[in-house]
């Protein structure tokens, strides 16, 4: 009788134990798996670096330009002028790839076009050669000018290598670059705002 109470009392002490290392085992793997599985889900900023980007366009004047980051990248939303857009249509004979055919850089479909974008008025484009991977500056004054030719209409020249682009992003002949400016997805969510990286909407 004694006995059988005693090796009641034992198994029941074993079980609580068991049940008691069990459960913090359990908790111990838990607690590693999370911080484990974590390390599979995008941080913010990484999600951030994908996602669209929306720009208030209200502010740019008629020949200014406007810097925006999508993707690590540097996007240029440029209002161009009347003059500036009537200059591009006197270019075609002087530039390598005025239709954007060349499928280095796609160019969207809705910026086939003189003015390579939906809306004549603004240029949108990555600021980034496509030579080497250089930003090329702004040079919208025309005229001559060192390392300008003497009948620049105004555009982007590229200092590393010496490739010149126009106000549309379409690089001139004979340049190391071997293709236009990339123009990235976008769409207008009204006439005063650009969403750039998607263009569902298009």
């Amino acid at each position: 009788m004694t006995d059988t109470t005693a090796e009641a009392s034992v198994d029941t002490s074993r079980r609580t134990w068991i049940a008691i290392t069990c459960g913090v085992g359990a908790v111990g793997g838990v607690a590693v798996a999370v911080p484990f599985v974590s390390t599979f889900t995008p941080s913010e900023r990484a999600r951030a670096a994908g996602a669209p980007v929306q720009v208030d366009l209200s502010s740019i004047q008629p020949g200014e330009k406007l810097t925006v980051e999508w993707r690590g990248k540097p996007v240029w939303i440029v209002r161009r002028t009347k003059e500036q857009l009537d200059a591009l249509k006197t270019l075609d004979a002087s530039l390598a790839d005025p239709n954007s055919v060349r499928t280095a850089y796609p160019t969207p479909d809705y910026a086939k076009n003189g003015w390579r974008s939906i809306k004549p008025e603004y240029f949108v484009g990555v600021g980034i050669c496509t030579h080497l991977g250089c930003s090329p500056s702004e040079k919208f004054q025309t005229g001559p000018q060192p390392s300008l030719p003497d009948d620049w209409k105004g555009g982007f020249f590229c200092p590393c290598h010496g490739s010149t682009f126009d106000m549309a992003g379409r690089v001139y002949k004979d340049k190391p670059a071997p293709d236009n400016l990339e123009v990235p997805p976008h769409m207008y969510l009204s006439d005063t705002v650009l969403l750039i990286g998607e263009d569902k909407k298009a």
